[in-house]
């Protein structure tokens, strides 16, 4: 899932006004929950199974059991007995023969019956219900703790490429060479300081090292490249909303309280690791993977 959540929805009447307005509520609920959500629809299925094959991954698959000539337990057939992934499915029709439909494996399936008049209303919220659930499922410290760091190390590459082609722009030489000074003073500065630990040959001081040019320094040149792009200068911020976390999930211990909810110990406060703290997490990062790439973009667009 990490920060994105792909759902594929079978059902022959997938174009009808009704249910278009269901994908478009459930994707509203997924990007308010800041997610980046790709609903794929088929209507029978073999065309399921060719988007199947083409994609592969799916967090959710939604399906009707009739299906014009074929049929909804054929879709998790295919999941469970081919293809042996437990994927979360929701199964659902106004017949009452679901509930006795033969399935090769009935694990991780949620069955809902329609019944009423309100009833695309009544699938919608047990469509949500079970999206709820599996974001749950992914909001565990360890999950969470691998999503941050692939995330935050693609960003890091990311920013090092901008600055690596900055600090190379002939057109901006006259602003990056202050800045460039900068840096050299600063490293010649850690490198000193990392001589002089040595000497001590002191073994708790050689095993705290970082490498020369550090997140830190990065952050500081691309900080400097944005105000010389005349960008908004965003690496204040994304050090205390991104690196920060990172830093918390990798290093800081995760405690429970009495009253049994987990949080990290920060500098002597209390940091709840909770949905809401995910939920932040997940609009941070989705911002700063934004921001990264329009300027990205602005700096390939230019000749």
């Amino acid at each position: 899932m990490k920060l994105n959540y792909k759902i594929i929805w079978v059902e022959d009447k997938i174009d009808t006004r009704p249910f278009l307005s269901l994908i478009e509520n459930v994707k509203s609920h997924l990007e308010n929950e800041f997610f980046n959500v790709h609903i794929d629809t088929a209507e029978d299925f073999d065309e399921f199974k060719e988007k199947y094959e083409d994609s592969q991954t799916y967090d959710l698959i939604i399906t009707d059991l009739n299906l014009n000539e074929s049929h909804g337990n054929e879709v998790i057939d295919f999941i469970r007995d081919e293809k042996h992934i437990l994927t979360e499915i929701f199964f659902y029709s106004a017949n009452s023969e679901l509930s006795t439909t033969k399935l090769a494996n009935s694990s991780r399936i949620t069955f809902y019956q329609l019944d009423g008049q309100d009833y695309h209303k009544e699938l919608q919220n047990s469509i949500i219900e079970v999206i709820n659930l599996t974001i749950a499922k992914f909001q565990n410290i360890v999950t969470m703790r691998g999503m941050i760091m692939q995330e935050t190390s693609s960003l890091d590459l990311k920013m090092e490429e901008i600055v690596r082609k900055q600090l190379s722009n002939p057109y901006l030489e006259e602003h990056i060479t202050p800045l460039l000074n900068t840096i050299f003073d600063n490293i010649f500065a850690n490198a000193k300081e990392k001589y002089e630990r040595a000497e001590k040959r002191k073994v708790k001081d050689i095993l705290r090292d970082n490498v020369l040019f550090n997140s830190s320094q990065k952050i500081f040149a691309l900080g400097a490249i944005l105000e010389i792009m005349k960008e908004e200068n965003f690496a204040s911020k994304y050090n205390d909303e991104v690196i920060l976390i990172r830093n918390q999930f990798a290093h800081s211990e995760l405690k429970k309280n009495e009253q049994g909810k987990e949080f990290f110990k920060v500098k002597g406060e209390e940091v709840y690791f909770d949905k809401d703290f995910c939920k932040k997490i997940r609009r941070d990062l989705n911002n700063y993977i934004n921001k990264i790439n329009t300027i990205e973009k602005k700096i390939k667009s230019v000749k």
